[in-house]
């Protein structure tokens, strides 16, 4: 079923235009209550995958095709339910964190209201919107649906908990396959939440980047459960003494079991010497 032509209709639509500006890879449509969640080629709606039945089946064969196809070899189960999550969260956090760190708005996104589809080029989200936080001076404060909090750290706090409402389901149908406890789950969606949006202030301008820094500090400290860990920002030092902005994963990927000398750069597995080769040789290229 094809997907309706994305039309500004929410407090939110503005801020998932500006990331499709800087990230065409990643599209956000809105549906109307009339609207049918899209179906049929590689869309699956965000309840199959907490459902952890076919659905998921489905959508992790993608995952095992692409280990295949692009390594020689399968993956391990857990790996390729890992990679899986991944490709799902990273996205499917920025629905929620685009929007308060552009806008300073937090949409609720149950499972019932998103649907996603990575097959066809872009990574494609159809989503229903309902109820968002925001600020007392917001102007969108008097639309429907709006629901004003006092302060910053308030609507901090309803970015946390609009993220778990999501995520929690989605991680009890992906957890089994992947053989984590629900601690190293949380700390992965801790990374997702962090780096999703690093990566897009990044796209935005350098000022941004270091903005969503000051704002995921304040936004994961370190204690904030579900959630595992800060959002661990650092600097490192260059040859040159050049800054090198970096941060600790919460997680591993687990992408060193197909490339055992090709870790992320932010992985806990990467020591500092290896962070600022690997830092230094992507700035001089």
């Amino acid at each position: 079923m094809p997907v309706p032509s994305p039309t500004p209709r929410s407090a939110v639509a503005d801020a998932y235009a500006r990331v499709t500006e800087v990230l065409p890879g990643l599209t956000v449509t809105e549906l109307t209550l009339d609207d049918q969640a899209p179906k049929g080629g590689g869309w699956v709606a965000a309840t199959e995958l907490a459902e952890g039945g076919p659905g998921l089946e489905g959508f992790l064969a993608w995952d095992d095709a692409q280990v295949r196809r692009d390594h020689g070899r399968p993956g391990r189960p857990d790996v390729i339910a890992s990679f899986g999550l991944h490709r799902y969260a990273w996205p499917a956090c920025l629905l929620i964190t685009a929007p308060w760190f552009l806008h300073r708005r937090v949409p609720r996104f149950p499972v019932t209201h998103v649907s996603y589809d990575r097959t066809q080029g872009p990574m494609s989200f159809a989503v229903r919107p309902g109820p968002f936080a925001c600020l007392p001076d917001d102007p969108a404060a008097t639309l429907p649906g709006a629901r004003v909090v006092p302060d910053e750290e308030a609507l901090r706090a309803e970015l946390r908990a609009a993220v778990a409402e999501h995520m929690k389901p989605v991680l009890a149908g992906f957890g089994p396959r992947m053989r984590r406890r629900d601690r190293a789950l949380w700390g992965m969606v801790t990374d997702e939440i962090v780096e999703g949006l690093w990566y897009v202030a990044e796209l935005l301008g350098e000022s941004e980047q270091r903005r969503a820094e000051r704002e995921l500090e304040l936004l994961l400290p370190g204690s904030t459960k579900p959630y595992v860990g800060s959002a661990a920002f650092r600097l490192l030092t260059g040859p040159n003494g050049e800054p090198l902005p970096t941060r600790d994963r919460a997680s591993c990927c687990m992408f060193y079991t197909l490339e055992p000398e090709d870790t992320c750069v932010t992985c806990p597995r990467t020591c500092d010497a290896e962070r600022i080769a690997k830092l230094t040789a992507a700035a001089a290229s």
